[in-house]
């Protein structure tokens, strides 16, 4: 089996249909924006390997605090999800992985797939930055009432505005 064949194939018909950007570095290997609302783009790679098709978004950065607390969250999140699991790279930063069977690899279920990594990723997002960078959002908060500075995307964590 060739890229210009099979999963590849498909997987680039499922992209040109998207309307989303995306780039195949190498035969097999795309990477696609996904838009969302909490965390505005989800970069994620698919590539089609020997067996199955990898997929892989990234979701955060490590957190600068509380990572037992955020990586447990992430693991009980886990035990909800269809075809994809958060997981940690050696730097700590958070990712969402999954693999589809070539066999399976149909324009649904790369729809499918993806779905639910951006519904993942985006539904995630607060939840991930309260718990692992609150100290920075309080901060954040702190400095940009100082300065008059719109605070428009702080919103999500009013409850982490400091007291006049």
């Amino acid at each position: 089996m060739t890229t210009d064949d099979g999963p590849a194939a498909v997987v680039r018909a499922y992209l040109d249909e998207s309307g989303q950007p995306w780039d195949e570095a190498a035969p097999g290997e795309f990477a696609v924006e996904l838009p969302g609302e909490r965390k505005l783009k989800t970069a994620c790679s698919l590539a089609v390997r020997d067996h199955s098709l990898v997929v892989s978004a990234f979701v955060a950065r490590r957190p600068d605090e509380n990572h037992e607390a955020v990586y447990r969250w992430l693991l009980e999140r886990n035990t909800r999800l269809s075809g994809i699991a958060f997981a940690v790279d050696p730097a700590g930063d958070v990712y969402l992985v999954g693999r589809l069977p070539l066999h399976a690899v149909t324009t649904a279920e790369v729809d499918r797939l993806l779905g639910i990594v951006l519904d993942t990723a985006d539904s995630s997002f607060n939840t991930i930055l309260e718990l692992g960078f609150a100290t920075s959002i309080r901060r954040e908060w702190e400095w940009r009432l100082s300065r008059g500075e719109s605070t428009r995307n702080l919103a999500a964590f009013e409850h982490l505005r400091p007291a006049p």
